[in-house]
């Protein structure tokens, strides 16, 4: 037995549905439908233009994201950095983070650990 699981992340459950960001904002956090034991994993999009509702942050684990499609940038505390497709980030823990899609609208994949609980949220951040 080889002992994997395989999904296609357009069926994981769309998060930002719950919380009234669809159809502009696309979050769909695969960890539990893959059985990651240790490694988290989320899909998210965002509509040509729009930025991410919130900003948030870590005490102790930092966050990979790779872009797949689109563009548009991404707000680290005070910096903004450009983004083009199969661009890689690493964000520490403590940096502030939120994406905007530019006028393609962004798709993006970001890895960390499994159950970050250490996550702080920062509302209207990217105003």
């Amino acid at each position: 037995m080889a002992g994997h699981t395989l999904i296609n992340l357009k069926q994981v459950k769309d998060q930002a549905v719950d919380f009234g960001y669809s159809p502009d904002v696309e979050a769909r956090f695969a960890s539990d439908d893959l059985g990651a034991e240790q490694t988290g994993l989320s899909y998210q999009r965002l509509a040509p233009g729009v930025r991410q509702p919130f900003a948030h942050h870590h005490g102790e684990h930092e966050e990979l994201y790779v872009v797949l499609s689109g563009g548009g940038r991404i707000k680290l505390d005070e910096q903004i950095v450009e983004l083009a497709p199969w661009d890689a980030v690493r964000v520490p823990p403590q940096v502030t983070r939120a994406f905007e899609a530019g006028p393609d609208g962004i798709e993006i994949i970001a890895f960390g650990p499994r159950g970050m609980k250490d996550g702080t949220v920062v509302p209207g951040w990217w105003t």
